[in-house]
This record gives structure tokens, C-alpha cells and sequence, in this order.
């Protein structure tokens, strides 16, 4: 285990409750020390390509799974055969035709990782906390949150049986999520406060009795989450894209893929990694402010106003680690207002797959690094989607029955809007009526 921040190691067996540095207070982060020794002493890059495809013919259980399927690139448990697993990753890739057509963009896609089976990217790596955590015996597991991770950690819990926590702030959190919670066991506890103030409350509870947190400070998480870029790789035979576009909330995913993508260089899997960038909502930005005011060195919280509440997070834990893979692989920051992010979700919804409002920042962020210049038309992209369209369908019903913006948010996108709304029309049983509404639309 390595701190981020004054680059300290220790054994696993010392990190401390919090995951965090006692000189510095900074993050851990999982390490492979033989990874950087001679080449001759490293993994066979060609032996792991052909290994990772015939497992996905396999019938063994860690062997269908797509983050266990590359568990040559973390060996954190010592048994795979008790590993805790739902059938996460393998998730699909998909292009984005209308969208790239749009943008004049060659090569577009989206990397779906609403399509885990709790229906977002946190998944994978609650899979890799949770077999590390029922390995080392543990009985209560512990998080904070918007609702992904609520959900993911009560479904992973629940087929480890291990009793789970969760702490979410009352009324900032959409039901679909909230309902997962519920359902699959956790002690689901409705703050009044924001995330940071649950976070804040659950980092006493944590000290103070035998609970194992597994938000995304837990560098296990991050080891989870990283497969997602093996995949990415694997779809493209090899070859990353030229741009990785992340939403930004509490920044572990972002920090994660970046790692994913530079370990595979380090080891000759591939040859580059892509830029990765990271977009965040206007109301929700303080890496993006920390990067403009203060070059990335500092960072300064924020009362997160999002109405994509995946993201609403205004004291992101883990923001250093994504600054430096933003620097390392040479990405942007950039935010989206809200009627942006509505417009860019309907217009992945029009692609035919769909996504819970804080994924369709990537696409909002698009289209603005394209207009700077910063992208282009030559350029292979690929859009992180965290979760899937019905984790918060209200927003989705709200906007196309024009309720969800308001006019002075709507104003400078009107046309797009026009474009992208569909209203649900209420009729009379009636066939003429039915008819007249056809004809209206093929005018």
C-alpha cells in the first residue's frame, strides 16, 4: 500500500480504519511492486491477452466474471475461490451514431457500465472490497452515499452474508436507488445532511465500532473498477482510444480507469493510454475550480446543486488521485450546466440505450471539447456511462413533459430541447385521433 500523497508504504494488515495516510492523511493506493522490475521478471503481456479471452468461454465462477476474468492484474485476495461475485463487467461497448454524426466525429462510443448487475459501474469494484473484506472476516461493512454505491454494496453484502450500513442524505437521493438499498437488506439510515455531511458522520462511525468503510477511499474499490479499462482495451483489439471521458463526483472512477489504463502500459499490453477526462456538473464542480484557480494543488469544497445526484458532491476524497491521472494522460476538466445535461441524455436515450442523468455529462462534455478544439474529427473517443436509465426514471419523465428545467436554464438550449423532447400525448380512444397524430409527426 502506497499514500498518494508523501508516497509512504505499508502492509495491507497495517492500513488503518479510514484508508488514509497517519503522516500526511492522504489516500492509499494499491501497488505491484514487480510490475516496475525488469521486464524479464513481469507478466507476459501476449500470454494474458490469449489467457483473458479463453476464460470467456470458461463455466468456473471467477472465470465469468469480468473483473476476476483479469485477475492477474490484482492479486488482493489469496483464494479466488471464495470470492464474492454477481456476474459484474463484461459489460458492452457500444457506438454512438447519431451523437458522432453530430459532432463529426469518426469514431464515438460508450462504454455501458449501467449494465453491471446492480446497474452502474460500482460493481466492480464493490465485488473486489467485498471478497477482500470476507476474507479478513469482517461482519459490517459501511458506506455513504448518492445511491450507486448504496445499492452496490447492500447487493454484494447480502450474498456475502455480511450485515451492511448505509447512510444517504434524506431527500437528495433518487428512490430507484434508495429502493435497491432497501431491498437487498442494508440498515438504511436517511440523513439530514448532504453526502459530504454523511461522509463526514460515517468517518466517526467507523472509528468508533467494528465497520468496514467501503466508499471509494477503500483502494480495494479502485482495484475493482480498473478492469473496466482491461475491457475497454480487449473491445478494440488492443487499442485504446484516443480520449476516455469520465463524469466527475467523487473522482475514484476517473482515478481508477487512469490506473488501469497506465498499468497496462507499464506492462506492454498496449502501447499508449488514452486522455482522460473528466466533466462535472456547473452546480457540482470543485475540481473543476481547483484546476482553473488553483492549477490542481488545492482544493476547496463546495454545496454541491446538481439535479444528476450521482455526482452531487462538493468535497470529492478522492480528487489528488484524479489530477494526476488527468496530468499524467494529458485530459481536461470541464463542467455542463443542466439543461446540457438533460439535452445530451435525451440524445443518448435516441441512440437506443439509455443512461441515469450524471453518465450524460460525458456527452455534454463532448461536445464542448470539440467546439475548443481539443478534439478531433480524426480522434476515437469512448464515454464512460455509470448507470443505467432506470436508476432515476422521474428525471427522464420530467423533462420530456417539459417539467424538469426551468425556463431561464432552458433558454440558451430551446432548439435542442424542441429537438430532443417527447411529449407522452394524452388522447381519447379514438383511431382518428391516433391517425392525426401519425400524420403530424410525418410532416
Amino acid at each position: 500500500m502506497r499514500c498518494t500523497g508523501c508516497a509512504q508504504t505499508i502492509a495491507p494488515g497495517e492500513l488503518p480504519k479510514s484508508f488514509r495516510c497517519k503522516l500526511c492523511g492522504e489516500l492509499y493506493e494499491v501497488q505491484y511492486p514487480g510490475w516496475s522490475g525488469p521486464q524479464h521478471a513481469r507478466p507476459n503481456p501476449s500470454a494474458l491477452r490469449w489467457l483473458w479471452r479463453e476464460r470467456r468461454s470458461s463455466l468456473e465462477w471467477a472465470d465469468r466474471s469480468g473483473v476476476w476474468r483479469f485477475r492477474e492484474m490484482l492479486p488482493i485476495v489469496d483464494s479466488y475461490s471464495r470470492i464474492v461475485s454477481l456476474g459484474e463487467g463484461n459489460t458492452p461497448l457500444y457506438d454512438l451514431p447519431r451523437a458522432a454524426e453530430r459532432l463529426q466525429l469518426m469514431q464515438l462510443r460508450a462504454k455501458h457500465q449501467g449494465m453491471n448487475p446492480t446497474g452502474s459501474f460500482k460493481d466492480t469494484g464493490m465485488t473486489a472490497a467485498i471478497s477482500v473484506a470476507r476474507e479478513q472476516g469482517v461482519e459490517w461493512v459501511a458506506c455513504a452515499s448518492t445511491g450507486n454505491t448504496s445499492a452496490s454494496m447492500a447487493a454484494y453484502a447480502a450474498r456475502a452474508g455480511i450485515r451492511s450500513l448505509v447512510l444517504v442524505p434524506d431527500g437528495e437521493i433518487a428512490w430507484g436507488k434508495l429502493s435497491q438499498a432497501m431491498d437487498y437488506g442494508a440498515l438504511t439510515l436517511q440523513l439530514r445532511t448532504d453526502f459530504d455531511g454523511c461522509v463526514r458522520v460515517l468517518s466517526e462511525v467507523v472509528e468508533r465500532a467494528p465497520v468496514c468503510l467501503l466508499n471509494s477511499v477503500n483502494p480495494y474499490r479502485v482495484e475493482g473498477q480498473k478492469t473496466a479499462a482491461f475491457e475497454i482495451a480487449e473491445q478494440l483489439e488492443w487499442q485504446v482510444p484516443d480520449h476516455l471521458i469520465v463524469p466527475g463526483g467523487n473522482l475514484a472512477n476517473s482515478s481508477a480507469l487512469g490506473k488501469g489504463f497506465l498499468e497496462m502500459k507499464q506492462l506492454g499490453l498496449t502501447s499508449r493510454a488514452p486522455r482522460i477526462s473528466v466533466i462535472q456538473a456547473e452546480g457540482a464542480n470543485p475540481l473543476v475550480r481547483s484546476m482553473r484557480e488553483f492549477g490542481g494543488k488545492k482544493l476547496e469544497a463546495v454545496r454541491a446543486r446538481t439535479r444528476a445526484s450521482a455526482i452531487r458532491i462538493g468535497d470529492p476524497a478522492s480528487w489528488r488521485k484524479a489530477v494526476r491521472v488527468i496530468e499524467e494522460t494529458g485530459g481536461w476538466v470541464e463542467q455542463v450546466s443542466e439543461a446540457e445535461i438533460a439535452v445530451a441524455k435525451a440524445e443518448i436515450g435516441a441512440e437506443g440505450i439509455g443512461c441515469e442523468p450524471a453518465s450524460a455529462v460525458t456527452l455534454a462534455g463532448l461536445k464542448k471539447l470539440v467546439q475548443q478544439g481539443k478534439i478531433g474529427a480524426e480522434e476515437s473517443v469512448v464515454l464512460i456511462l455509470t448507470g443505467h436509465t432506470l436508476k432515476d426514471p422521474n428525471y427522464t419523465i420530467q423533462y420530456h413533459a417539459g417539467e424538469l428545467l426551468t425556463a431561464a436554464e432552458s433558454a440558451a438550449l430551446a432548439p435542442e430541447i424542441q429537438r430532443t423532447r417527447r411529449n407522452a400525448i394524452k388522447l381519447d380512444a379514438s383511431v382518428d385521433d391516433v391517425l392525426r397524430e401519425l400524420e403530424r409527426l410525418a410532416q
